[in-house]
């Protein structure tokens, strides 16, 4: 069972500092997997004001994509006194060897936007299943059949399945009576452009360009792919997620169909609300809006929260801009003149 809720549900995880255990201020440690991603910046903006709003102290570190980093990582924000851990896993797997740290010196931990698959965690992200469904919805809204490819993320990242399920949920049905074909699919190590635009030429060089439609599961590889179809003169629908700047510009040029925003800024608050309720005593299944979802690989039992992510395309742009997101001068340089948010 799944269940999406608004920020104001989560709103109801926080907690004063009164509620927080001992007379110490509380220390959550922030494990990033990958920093240069755009994206999580504003998370940890969000994450660094509400923990300062609760009286605690934000330590960090980067995994810069290496597993193995992520492991010394998180043994040394342990070491430096953390009293909950808010993990981005740059691998499902690999990151267990520090669930059982954490567990042994009783240090909750929320796996944050990636699945952990372990009932020690808590699991708070947006509900990946429904980013890949507007994905596929919004471009085969735009191009109804043809040849698909399908570029997804790093195949040590539990969301890029969920992605491709949510995909798949909206165009199985023609690809299975052949009105659409993907004619091809790959994995882009570390969520990384640079490896999205070469999987993207690669489909277009063993299908001799006959490509009409992208389905990228980040705003960071769509930018690869338009760049892999730029080179060859082409321009068809691009689906991505993130909210990134440059690709919402992409949204108001026409050169991406849809940039599914997913609002760092509640995430990030309500992984800090949730860290600093946990460390104060709060159990897993105690946290205000959590559900029970065993809808992982390996179907453990978690508790869990889910917020709803935003479409954003050509007609829905003025939503980033009227949010402060991103500045109508960014978002509107170049724009199409149809599209109204940048009249």
């Amino acid at each position: 069972m799944r269940k999406a809720l608004t920020l104001a549900a989560i709103l109801a995880a926080s907690v004063s500092t009164s509620a927080l255990a001992g007379s110490h201020s509380v220390t959550v440690g922030v494990s990033w997997s990958n920093f240069q991603e755009e994206r999580w910046k504003t998370d940890e903006a969000a994450i660094k004001a509400a923990l300062e709003a609760a009286g605690a102290t934000y330590i960090s570190a980067d995994a810069q994509a290496s597993a193995a980093k992520q492991l010394t990582d998180i043994e040394a924000l342990i070491a430096q006194g953390a009293d909950a851990l808010i993990i981005l896993a740059m691998d499902k797997d690999a990151i267990a060897p520090a669930i059982d740290q954490a567990a042994a010196e009783d240090i909750p931990v929320v796996g944050y936007d990636r699945l952990i698959e372990d009932d020690r965690a808590f699991y708070l992200t947006f509900d990946n299943k429904g980013v890949g469904r507007i994905i596929a919805e919004t471009v085969q809204g735009i191009q109804e059949s043809g040849n698909y490819a399908i570029i997804k993320g790093d195949p040590g990242d539990p969301n890029a399945q969920f992605l491709l399920e949510g995909m798949m949920e909206v165009i199985g049905d023609e690809v299975a009576n052949g009105s659409i074909k993907i004619v091809g699919e790959a994995f882009s190590d570390g969520w990384k452009p640079e490896n999205a635009q070469k999987n993207m030429e690669q489909i277009l060089t063993a299908n001799n360009n006959m490509v009409d439609a992208v389905l990228a599961q980040n705003d960071g590889m769509a930018g690869g792919v338009i760049a892999a179809l730029s080179a060859q003169g082409l321009t068809v629908p691009v689906g991505g997620q993130d909210g990134d700047l440059a690709a919402l510009n992409r949204v108001a040029r026409g050169t991406q169909a849809v940039s599914v925003w997913k609002n760092s800024r509640d995430l990030g608050k309500a992984a800090a609300d949730i860290a600093v309720a946990l460390a104060g005593g709060t159990m897993l299944a105690d946290i205000e809006g959590s559900v029970k979802w065993s809808g992982g690989e390996k179907g453990v039992e978690m508790n869990a929260i889910f917020l709803d992510p935003t479409p954003i395309t050509a007609d829905t742009l003025n939503l980033v801009i009227d949010a402060g997101h991103i500045s109508k001068e960014q978002a509107c340089e170049g724009a199409m003149p149809t599209v109204a948010a940048c009249q």
